[in-house]
């Protein structure tokens, strides 16, 4: 035992040195397998295939969809999950998207392109699918399962939740929207806030003062790439961006320079109306007879209606002037007045010819009739349903009688022609305040005589002159606030009877139709405050008032200036102002380079066709059958007896040979010419009035099928002078001019390959496309269809029929 003892002695110290051998090498391998960067290996073998591993595509995400704001517009209320109805008797076209209502304008946006339409007209200020606040005439709300539907006005309460809106626009739009998944209370506010932004109840809660004061608090903002600001009814530039100003006789120095144009050496620019302290519906500077002194004038003001004293509008060659002057209220000195201001005017005509009077209150239509007038031709084209309406549809036209008052506006206009062109007397329109009817006939006997007028800037400059400046009251003839009794459509009855002259003699027009049509859309945009006033003198007070609420120093200024529709940047990119343009114009002169030097050729009469149109059959080199009794190309002289020539047997004898003389001439395109009064010559405005009717339109037919064959033909003259001016020309700044290499027409022989612009996307609408408004049944093969495509408009159904 004792031996044994001492042999085990001896290996205790190998076991323990083996334990702790084995404990370090277990620690080891432990922090191995902790830190090591290589994976430990597999223990477990699958005998499974391997899948390829599923990648998780993050969802897109979704694009706000927001409108563009203009300067000083806010958004008051939107809804979304909205959708636009594109036809009445399908859904399939319709599209989604958000409404918006903001102090501007209600607009539509959505990321879906619009259906059925290969080319959309763009304005600027507008979207596609926006319509301002002061083109909505009527809101209606509907609610399909209650049955239920109101007209809303403002501050009224909606006690269903819609789910249609339908909205007429005064252009003869209509636009409807479904809110069959937007929220209720959120449709229901957003139809609320349109109808309380459309219908301000004072002018100055416009947008136009909302944009103007944010120009004036932060003036360095731009537009559409200029400067925000602009004229107090008109601002410059040429339709195409030219460096020609649009004067706005608001200074004396634009009168002036008329008088010079005119050459009207005896009449003189007045300024006794400085700071309108006579009159607040007449201008700071008008042109008076120079006899009459400024003392006169002050004295006899306050007999005139409104203090409208007389008012001088253009003079003739032969030194016969065309005036206007309100009725003189005052019965004792009426005579008195009367005679002092006739007087005065015959001095400045240099042969001391008579005056003639024309009064406008009995010889034409009441303001309340041309408004009864276009109601019922907009309930023709607008409201009635075709099916409903087709067989009576050429009498109802008849029996709105707004083609016989814009014939009449034409007659009476072509009969004072006569008066200052053969007679050579001055011509007084007198009416009683001297701001309706006196702007249309005014304007439409310069347009007949005066060839500067049917130039863009001649034109813009006319409406500057007779209507802004003269105080024709936009603010109430268009409604702008919803609540005038004395709303008319005049100044749509002076485009619709200058289209009729255009559609009559088209190259004596610079402008087209597009921009006639343009230029009524215009009238409907709160920004420019050239259609928003009643007066000159309105404008100032208001925009001051408005100034002073929003701490805007004016310094020298008279009032805020707003922008001018003559500003056609704002509203328009280059090429579209290009539509502006009329191919068929044949200009007073046509520079040519022979030799290095720049030279003029002029056109003579002999170059002037009498009509662009065929004559009728029965016209032959001019001679007039005793039976048909009608001039050539249907003038004045009517079949019928010419009640038109209600004067002295003389008067009437002389008007009718003078107007037989005309119409057997050739047409001097720069000289006087004279509306055709028969019943083919006087026409519907089908581009103004059927432009949103989807089944109105001739797809790739139209007018615009002509005018884009011209405008390619004109293009290509265009191109080749202006080759012939750089092959031939010496001069190396008239080689380097860019003019040269600039192109006036929109469609164009070498332009950019633009398929939205092939002959089979245009439509008699263009440049508007009737896609997405209220649509109606086909019209083929009714008498409406058979108007449309140039049938006569005093036919019968039944004469129709039996032409078949």
């Amino acid at each position: 035992a004792a031996r044994l003892a001492n042999r085990r002695q001896p290996r205790q110290p190998i076991i323990s040195f083996k334990k702790k051998l084995f404990s370090t090498i277990v620690i080891i391998l432990l922090r191995r397998a902790m830190f090591s960067l290589r994976p430990p290996k597999a223990t477990f073998r699958s005998y499974l295939l391997p899948q390829a591993e599923e990648k998780i595509t993050p969802e897109p995400k979704l694009k706000k969809l927001e409108p563009v704001l203009l300067p000083g517009e806010i958004v008051v209320n939107e809804v979304n999950f909205v959708r636009k109805c594109i036809a009445t008797d399908t859904s399939q076209y319709d599209l989604w998207g958000k409404l918006v209502c903001s102090n501007f304008k209600i607009s539509f946006i959505t990321d879906d392109p619009m259906p059925l339409q290969k080319f959309h007209y763009r304005n600027l200020l507008l979207g596609e699918h926006d319509v301002a606040l002061t083109c909505i005439e009527q809101i209606v709300t509907v609610n399909d399962t209650k049955r239920k539907q109101k007209v809303l006005g403002p501050n009224q309460k909606l006690k269903f939740n819609p789910t249609e809106l339908i909205i007429y626009c005064k252009d003869f739009r209509i636009v409807r929207f479904r809110f069959d998944e937007a929220g209720p209370e959120s449709a229901k506010k957003v139809c609320l806030a349109i109808a309380h932004y459309s219908q301000p109840a004072d002018l100055q809660l416009l947008f136009a003062f909302e944009y103007v004061g944010k120009k004036y608090h932060n003036p360095a903002k731009k537009v559409n790439g200029i400067d925000p600001g602009g004229g107090g009814g008109g601002g410059g530039g040429g339709s195409s961006g030219s460096s020609q100003q649009t004067p706005l006789f608001e200074t004396y120095s634009d009168w002036d320079r008329e008088i010079k144009r005119t050459g009207a050496s005896e009449w003189r620019v007045c300024s006794v109306n400085e700071g309108y302290m006579i009159s607040t519906c007449l201008p700071e500077y008008f042109v008076v007879p120079s006899s009459l002194a400024d003392q006169d004038l002050k004295h006899y003001s306050p007999a005139f209606t409104g203090r409208r004293m007389p008012m001088w509008c253009w003079n003739h060659s032969n030194g016969s002037a065309l005036v206007r002057m309100a009725n003189i209220k005052d019965s004792l000195q009426q005579r008195k007045i009367d005679q002092r201001i006739c007087n005065a005017i015959t001095r400045s005509h240099p042969q001391r010819s008579d005056v003639y009077k024309s009064d406008l209150d009995k010889s034409l239509p009441t303001i309340q009739d041309v408004q009864a007038a276009f109601l019922k031709l907009k309930q023709l084209c607008v409201n009635d349903p075709f099916e409903e309406t087709e067989e009576k549809w050429l009498s109802s036209l008849e029996n709105s009688r707004w083609l016989e008052y814009v014939r009449l506006f034409l007659k009476h206009s072509a009969e004072l022609v006569y008066m200052l062109d053969s007679k050579h007397v001055s011509v007084v329109l007198q009416e009683e305040e001297g701001r309706d009817l006196s702007c249309c006939v005014a304007s439409l006997v310069q347009v007949m005589l005066d060839p500067f007028f049917r130039t863009i800037a001649g034109f813009q400059s006319l409406i500057q002159k007779e209507w802004v400046m003269a105080g024709y009251p936009f603010l109430d003839r268009c409604n702008h606030l919803k609540k005038s009794d004395k709303e008319s459509p005049l100044f749509l009855v002076f485009l619709d009877c200058v289209w009729q002259l255009l559609e009559q003699y088209p190259s004596a027009f610079e402008f087209s139709e597009a921009y006639l049509t343009i230029l009524y859309d215009s009238t409907r945009i709160s920004l420019f405050g050239t259609f928003l006033f009643n007066s000159p003198h309105q404008r100032v007070k208001q925009s001051t008032e408005f100034a002073i609420s929003k701490n805007i120093q004016l310094g020298d200024e008279k009032g805020l200036k707003f922008p001018s529709v003559w500003e056609w940047s704002l509203q328009h990119t280059p090429r579209d102002r290009m539509l502006f343009h009329n191919p068929l114009y044949i200009g007073k002169s046509t520079p040519c380079v022979h030799n290095g030097a720049v030279k003029s050729f002029k056109r003579t009469k002999k170059n002037y066709s009498s009509t662009l149109r065929g004559l009728p059959p029965s016209l032959k080199n001019g001679i007039i059958s005793e039976q048909d009794f009608l001039p050539r190309r249907n003038s004045l002289i009517l079949k019928l007896k010419p009640d038109f020539l209600q004067h002295t047997d003389s008067s009437a004898s002389g008007m009718e040979q003078y107007f037989r003389e005309w119409f057997c001439k050739p047409v001097d395109l720069h000289g006087v010419i004279l509306p055709c009064l028969s019943g083919t010559q006087i026409k519907l405005w089908k581009l103004c009035y059927f432009r949103w009717v989807p089944e109105a339109q001739i797809t790739s037919g139209g007018f615009i099928t002509a005018f884009r064959k011209i405008s390619l033909l004109a293009d290509e003259v265009d191109m080749l002078n202006r080759s012939l001016r750089l092959h031939n020309s010496s001069l190396p700044s008239l080689a380097n001019n860019p003019e040269l290499d600039h192109s006036r027409m929109y469609f164009r022989i070498n332009g950019p390959d633009d398929t939205s612009l092939s002959p089979e996307s245009l439509s008699s609408s263009f440049p508007f496309s009737p896609v997405g408004n209220l649509c109606r049944r086909s019209i083929l093969g009714t008498p409406l269809s058979k108007f449309l495509s140039g049938a006569k408009i005093w036919l019968s159904t039944e004469t129709l029929a039996n032409e078949d």
